[in-house]
């Protein structure tokens, strides 16, 4: 078997080709290939769905729970605050530059790493389950969500995402809003009492104000914020409406209906719709033994306000994984090398003292 050491340094190897590879949100299908091949040197058979790669491990039981790892291989597109080539896998000061390197890649390597550690151990109290998943960055249909009906039951799941390997039990699902507030077209120059951009305010306003009542005690409360509007064509006409899109990011102490309920009843818009109700929030027991696990070797736990592949999961699921979420869709994205070494040698001593 080869040491933490050797697979800290194929990883790294990994991440590097999956940075110098195109991998955009449903464009995933050459880094699916390098994913492949790592499946192939270490001699694990696998599956591929689309752009989805997943395995099992060699001694799997179905008498036995099974334990879901997984991360994500698209990217978004890089910003244009760039300055150093983004598909490049650069190396300075102990730090690997390139997009995808912190978001989600070198999570990705570290439990392809761990998975590989622990693939033909015999005796596991838990059957393992890696999925590289495509689509995470535009929560496609053909990413995690699409391989839910073909991989085995899964009766708990780690997410990769970066955490700075802290225990994230908790995460806010996301709902998106599209709304209209109408009023009369008319010319700039003559008098119109119902000027949709003017009645815009007080909907704005209004979306500032609005709190919802239930904070949660790992997430706290729920936040809405309007994001883009958009109303007019030309300098000399008023426009009969004004489009607004509203983010809303949603605690555990509400599911999406209710709070797509609440704001078509109660919102100042003349149409209001949610485009899916599927995002929700998703968490994991602070008593259970993936957590206690994570406690006992010094990881803390928070409660994460961003999305991943855990909406779409229905079992517990932990949110874990090596680099910073600040770094995440940033110019010059990048992650520390010792990083990624932590990530493996936490994810082992992780699953060691739950799976052995």
């Amino acid at each position: 078997m080869k040491t933490l050491i050797q697979y800290t340094q194929e990883a790294i190897e990994l991440l590097k080709k999956l940075i110098e590879t195109q991998s955009f949100s449903s464009e995933e299908g050459r880094t699916a290939l390098l994913i492949e091949n790592w499946f192939k040197h270490n001699g694990i058979s696998y599956k591929r769905n689309n752009n989805n790669v997943w395995a099992t491990n060699k001694h799997y039981d179905a008498t036995k729970p099974t334990l879901l790892l997984n991360s994500h291989h698209d990217t978004v597109k890089p910003n244009n605050g760039y300055t150093k080539d983004p598909f490049k896998a650069i190396v300075e000061d102990e730090k690997l530059y390139g997009l995808g390197s912190n978001d989600a890649g070198g999570c990705l390597v570290s439990l392809l790493a761990t998975f590989t550690h622990f693939h033909s151990q015999e005796s596991l109290k838990y059957n393992l389950v890696v999925v590289a998943s495509a689509e995470e960055e535009s929560s496609g249909q053909n990413g995690l969500n699409s391989m839910l009906s073909i991989i085995p039951k899964i009766d708990v799941a780690i997410v990769g995402e970066p955490t700075l390997m802290n225990l994230a039990v908790a995460e806010k699902g996301l709902v998106v809003f599209d709304a209209l507030v109408k009023g009369t077209a008319s010319h700039a120059a003559h008098p119109n009492n119902d000027n949709a951009i003017y009645k815009t305010i007080d909907t704005l306003q209004w979306f500032q104000k609005q709190h919802f009542g239930k904070s949660s005690e790992t997430l706290g409360r729920v936040k809405m914020t309007v994001t883009q509007i958009n109303a007019g064509k030309q300098h000399n006409a008023v426009p009969a409406e004004v489009e607004l899109v509203v983010d809303v990011r949603v605690n555990d102490k509400y599911s999406n209906q209710e709070i797509a309920n609440f704001l078509t009843k109660n919102a100042p818009c003349d149409e209001i719709v949610p485009r899916d109700l599927q995002l929700s929030s998703s968490s994991i027991p602070l008593d259970h033994e993936l957590v206690q696990a994570g406690i006992a070797i010094g990881r803390t736990t928070y409660g994460s306000p961003t999305l991943s592949d855990q909406a779409c999961l229905s079992c517990p699921s932990l949110k874990l994984g090596p680099g910073d979420s600040k770094r995440s869709h940033s110019a010059d994205e990048f992650i520390h090398l010792n990083e990624i070494e932590e990530g493996i040698q936490t994810y082992v001593k992780l699953l060691n003292r739950v799976i052995v």
